[in-house]
């Protein structure tokens, strides 16, 4: 997988770096085919955001985390990013299942 991480008036530190890093385990676990993932990080005053585009066969998802802390930010986003792959995936093994059902009913 294709990873792009970028900040916007933030410098990207090691541990940042290494904290994205460590959750990109996380989605790998459920889309081994996952194509690229772009995560951009900025700071507003007291506002710390993490921004998050996962591009996956069939679609792209897009997931923002919004807190006081920017690990948290991360962690939040992540969370966000598997809840929707796990919600796509499902989609797809169901439609799956269901013209194989179709097709054994109906010959």
């Amino acid at each position: 997988m294709q990873v792009q991480l970028s900040g916007q008036q933030i410098e990207i530190t090691p541990a940042l770096r290494e904290r994205v890093n460590s959750q990109i385990d996380r989605l790998t676990r459920l889309d081994e085919k996952a194509i690229s993932l772009s995560v951009v990080l900025s700071v507003d005053k007291l506002q710390q955001r993490a921004e998050g585009t996962l591009n996956v066969t069939g679609t792209t998802l897009h997931a923002e985390a919004l807190t006081s802390d920017l690990y948290a930010s991360i962690e939040m986003l992540f969370d966000k990013l598997v809840t929707q792959l796990r919600k796509h995936r499902d989609k797809i093994c169901d439609k799956h299942q269901r013209e194989v059902r179709q097709e054994r009913q109906y010959g």
